[in-house]
This record gives C-alpha cells, sequence and structure tokens, in this order.
C-alpha cells in the first residue's frame, strides 16, 4: 500500500533546508551554489522572471541579502512526496535599515544526488516583527 503516514524519510529534506537556512542568515551565496544543479530554475516572486542558472541565483542571493540583517529564519515541517519538497518559511529581519516579517512557502524539485533543480516561492512582506500565528510551520 506504498508508504503509511510518518514513516517518509524526510531527513535528506531536513538536511537541505538546514543547508539553506544557513546560507541566507551567513549571505553566502557560494553555499548557494552547492544546493542547487547548475541549470536549476529559481522562480523568486511569482510574477518575476525566473533565475535559470546558478550563476544568475548566486547574483540574486548576493543582491537580496546584502540590504538584511539580524535574520531570524524558521522553517515549518517539511512536506516530502518523492522528489518534491514543500515548506512554509517565517523570517524576521531588518531590510534596508527597516524591521520586517517576511513568511514565505517554497515549493521545491529535486534530482537523485539531493540537488535541488527547481523552486519557486511565495512570499509577503510586511512591516515591523511579527511572531507566527499559534499552529505555523506543523
Amino acid at each position: 500500500m506504498g508508504d503509511r503516514l510518518g514513516e517518509v524519510d524526510d531527513s535528506w529534506a531536513r538536511e537541505w533546508l538546514d543547508a539553506y537556512g544557513a546560507a541566507w542568515r551567513t549571505a553566502d551565496d557560494e553555499a548557494i551554489s552547492d544546493l542547487f544543479t547548475a541549470d536549476a530554475v529559481y522562480r523568486s516572486h511569482p510574477f518575476r522572471p525566473p533565475l535559470v542558472g546558478i550563476e544568475e541565483i548566486r547574483e540574486y542571493w548576493r543582491d537580496s541579502t546584502s540590504t538584511q540583517e539580524d535574520l531570524e529564519l524558521r522553517f515549518g515541517v517539511p512536506l516530502v512526496a518523492g522528489n518534491r519538497v514543500v515548506v512554509e518559511w517565517w523570517a524576521l529581519m531588518r531590510d534596508d535599515g527597516r524591521d520586517v516579517t517576511l513568511p514565505g512557502c517554497l515549493l521545491m524539485r529535486f534530482r537523485p544526488g539531493g540537488r535541488c533543480q527547481e523552486l519557486r516561492e511565495y512570499w509577503h512582506v510586511e512591516e515591523g516583527r511579527r511572531e507566527p500565528p499559534e499552529g505555523w510551520g506543523r
């Protein structure tokens, strides 16, 4: 009958998210490049053109993280289905000198070996620092 609820090994996804979070917290575009395939497609926003290839992804990360400081980042429990992962994230930070809350969601597809081939993210920015609602991230 296939995997039963609670028996899916999602440790690889959690390890990937830990590395992604560490790269974000340290603004390390080199570490980000280790997480994606060379031809990865990264959609940072539904209405922006996709970033294609590791160099475009690294450039986006250098630009995006250059104004961020005091980042507090959390991930919810990832949902893993085969080579696909969906996870919520919640970020509190100072961005360009102002406090913001940035909640979002990552939808990802991976290649064998654990590198991300496609990432889409949806997010919303809100002025000030706000904690997630009760039950968030489960």
